[in-house]
Parts: C-alpha cells; structure tokens; sequence
C-alpha cells in the first residue's frame, strides 16, 4: 500500500501572497502611527525586524511541526499571522487582534476549510500563551515554541547589540547584554516541551554561550 500524500491546503502563490499582505500591513501600521513611528530607532519596532521575526518563525515552527507530526499548513499560516497587529495593537490584545485579523483575511482570500481556519486563529491567539505548552494545540505549542526560539539565538543576540547604541551603552558591555540573550535562551530551553524545540533550544544556548564567552575574553571592562 503506497503512502498517502496530503495535499496542501496551501498554493505557494497563496503563502506568497499572504506574506505580501502582512508585510505591507506592518508598514502601513508604522506610517498610520501619530508620532510619525515609534519604531523608526527602536530595532524591536520596526516593520523590518517584526516581518523578519515573523519569516524566522514560519521556517522554526515548520521545522518543529514537521518532526512532531503537527499540521504544517496550520504552524506556517498561523506563523505567517502571529505578529501582525504587534505595531499597532497593545502587547496584551496583539494576539486576539492578530487572530482577528487572520480571519478575516482567510474568510475572504480563497476557499480554505472552516476547520482550517479554526485551527490557524486558535495558534495565533494562543501564541502569548504563558502557562503550560502541553495545555495547547499541537500546531499552538509549536508557534509558540518557535517564537520564542526566534529572540534565544543570533537574532536576540544581534538585536541586542543594537540596543546598545540606542541605549548610549559602548562596546565593554557587550557581553552583559549577550548575557540577557543567554537568560532568555535558557528560559526556552525550560519552557519547550517537543524534542525538536529542546534540540534547537540547546544548540543556540550553546552558540549565545560561546558568543559572551569570547566577548569577555576579548573586550576589557573599563577601568575606575
């Protein structure tokens, strides 16, 4: 008996277009800003790092939903969606306003299963989830996993150094801010439930660890 091959819900043109739409609604919600964008110093809010972010998580969450037979369609779409009202909407309500706006979009972009549906706004509104993962979906756990596998490696320790020129800090404390990262990497590793999250959690921990180790070898503290 052959193997049954399921079709994706999902057209490459659809996800392409998807991404387009995304993309451009986090521009549009830096532009409709007031104060003329918040984001515009701030790497953590801007329309390029959150859509980054976001592209980041479609590619974790699919590789964990791949090995821990979740729905892929479901992790990468939800993915896709996660983050969209972050710009706009405040910390606590981005979720539900994200899941607000998938709806939306699926409803009225294709003929995608109800279920389907379903399934992609339940992960997005459940992606701040703070509690137990194993209390999630599948597809939830491994958006969630996936997001916070995204800021515990070389993105958060990236980004982190940038903050420090927003901050005014100079390079001799590059290996404190590094040292955040490796907090966070840490609490992801603790956090995770899958086996392919705890793999990826320990093989950035031990990248970040390296990276503030070779920084406080080579980069002197100041002097009194």
């Amino acid at each position: 008996m052959g193997v049954e091959i399921k079709e994706s819900p999902v057209s490459d043109s659809q996800f392409d277009e998807m991404a387009a739409f995304v993309r451009d609604y986090l521009q549009a919600s830096v532009e409709n800003e007031d104060d003329g964008g918040r984001m515009r110093w701030y790497p953590w809010h801007s329309a390029e790092y959150r859509f980054n972010h976001i592209l980041n998580v479609v590619e974790i969450g699919e590789q964990i939903a791949a090995e821990e037979g979740a729905d892929v369609d479901v992790v990468r779409v939800a993915g896709l969606f996660h983050d969209i009202a972050k710009l706009e909407a405040d910390q606590e309500e981005h979720a539900t306003e994200g899941a607000r706006i998938a709806r939306k979009y699926l409803e009225t972009h294709g003929e995608f299963a109800p279920s389907f549906v379903d399934q992609v706004c339940s992960a997005v509104e459940q992606h701040s989830h703070q509690g137990d993962l194993t209390d999630l979906t599948r597809e939830a756990q491994c958006l969630v996993e996936a997001d916070m596998l995204d800021k515990a490696g070389a993105n958060g320790a990236a980004l982190m150094l940038l903050r420090m020129g927003y901050e005014a800090r100079t390079h001799v404390d590059a290996a404190e801010m590094v040292g955040r990262v490796l907090e966070r990497s840490e609490e992801a590793a603790e956090r995770v439930e899958s086996d392919t999250a705890e793999s990826i959690a320990y093989q950035r921990r031990k990248r970040v660890r390296w990276l503030k180790e070779w920084l406080e070898a080579e980069v002197p503290e100041m002097g009194d």
